[in-house]
């Protein structure tokens, strides 16, 4: 049969497509930008229906999540690695479920160990072979999709279509929702004068030819403001942003000296303006991959000259980084920071580097360079992992450092208000 029969055949509405939702099924719903906003919010009306519906959702970008809304939360059992603004008040009250996992694992967790009995999934309309492409959300959302018994696909003109391994045949879409709308998107953020001060800092460590691991946020567009005259960087991420598309119209990024996927920015996901996703669409420069590849440390480290950038919420005077919790809270999730770091690591002449501000609070007035991490807080980064690590004062170099070694050069880029208390500290523990 031609695959557009397979497709007409298939194709209903939004609270039709739910009602093969039923008690106690288990549901996938895709990172960020590839949210499907019809079909999340039938998903919603169905709860209402139904009892004990597990639900799994990642990093999320919207506050719309309309089965965590008042009248269907209750029916809902969710679980999540990576918390975002709406889903992290639901863990740390314990309505949510948090399961750390590297983003590595993620399609190994939400594919064979959830056990997806529907996975919803946002695709571009299909091309003349009958695939669809996950566009800017392929992550652990290829996986889930190829392992659930019922796959409901929003088909929206607007995604991205995305090369490399992000296809779908649409005979493997149990049901087909048609739906156009614009992609979620973030806004550029304000860079400021400590951001921009540590984003030169980390410029300062990458040279011409490195292959980057950049994210999203003040930070690594900071550091793009001073990569601009850099030559022939390359790309391979979990994700990247608007940031990395100036890059690429300064010269600075041809991917041209990497070592694997040569000339290709390589990629999970993606998160940002317009501006990203028209340059993505159809880009044969781009290459999507789900985050069991992109995030393999040992894939990662057959990049030479691979340089990784993380933030971390603070440091220790030992060099272990806390970063994905605010003391016993949890914040957001450890992301692929450790398998980053790992294969940065394992990289010929490459280098890893957890960037921060030297301070927070209202008034600046907490250190987030720390004597000790605070009892019960997790440890994100080993002092074992952590290579470089950048406050607006400067750069710290810690690995292969004595204990006594990492204080210092710790203390050189704490706020200066914190140094004299923390030297004092140094000396109580004997370094």
């Amino acid at each position: 049969m031609h695959w557009s029969k397979i497709y007409n055949s298939r194709l209903c509405d939004a609270d039709t497509a739910l009602k093969n939702v039923n008690n106690g099924d288990r549901v996938m719903i895709p990172f960020a930008a590839g949210q499907p906003k019809s079909t999340m919010d039938a998903l919603g009306r169905r709860i209402r229906e139904l009892d004990g519906i597990g639900i799994a959702q990642l990093v999320t970008i919207t506050k719309e999540l309309p089965y965590l809304d008042e009248g269907a939360v209750e029916k809902v059992d969710f679980t999540t690695s990576y918390c975002g603004a709406r889903t992290r008040d639901h863990v740390n009250k314990g309505t949510g479920a948090f399961a750390p996992v590297f983003l590595k694992d993620f399609p190994r967790m939400y594919s064979t160990e959830y056990d997806p009995t529907v996975a919803l999934v946002q695709v571009s309309p299909p091309d003349k072979h009958g695939y669809v492409s996950l566009g800017v959300a392929v992550d652990q959302n290829k996986a889930s999709a190829e392992h659930a018994k019922v796959v409901i696909a929003e088909v929206n003109p607007q995604m991205p279509r995305c090369h490399g391994d992000c296809f779908l045949h649409v005979s493997q879409l149990t049901h087909i929702v048609e739906y156009d709308h614009p992609m979620l998107e973030i806004p550029r953020p304000v860079i400021t004068d400590v951001e921009r001060s540590i984003g030169e800092h980390v410029a300062s460590l990458v040279r011409d030819g490195d292959c980057l691991q950049l994210g999203i946020g003040s930070i690594p567009d900071a550091a793009v403001l001073f990569l601009k005259d850099k030559k022939h960087l390359g790309i391979h991420t979990e994700m990247f942003s608007d940031s990395v598309v100036d890059l690429v119209e300064s010269g600075a990024i041809d991917n041209s000296a990497k070592t694997l996927h040569k000339g290709k920015m390589v990629s999970a996901f993606l998160m940002g303006t317009r501006r990203l996703y028209d340059f993505v669409d159809d880009n044969p420069t781009v290459w999507m991959f789900p985050c069991d590849y992109t995030n393999d440390p040992f894939v990662i480290s057959r990049n030479d000259n691979m340089v990784s950038v993380n933030s971390s919420v603070e440091v220790d005077l030992m060099g272990q980084a806390a970063s994905d919790t605010i003391g016993p809270r949890q914040y957001s999730g450890v992301g692929g920071q450790i398998d980053f770091i790992r294969g940065a690591l394992a990289s010929r002449n490459g280098r890893a580097i957890l960037a921060l501000p030297s301070t927070t609070g209202k008034n600046n007035e907490i250190s987030k360079i720390v004597p000790r991490l605070a009892a019960g807080t997790p440890v994100t980064t080993t002092r074992n992992d952590v290579d470089y690590v950048v406050t607006e004062y400067g750069v710290a170099s810690l690995r292969f450092k004595t204990l006594r070694q990492r204080a210092e050069q710790l203390i050189n880029i704490a706020h200066p208000d914190f140094r004299e208390e923390l030297r004092a500290a140094m000396r109580k523990m004997n370094f």
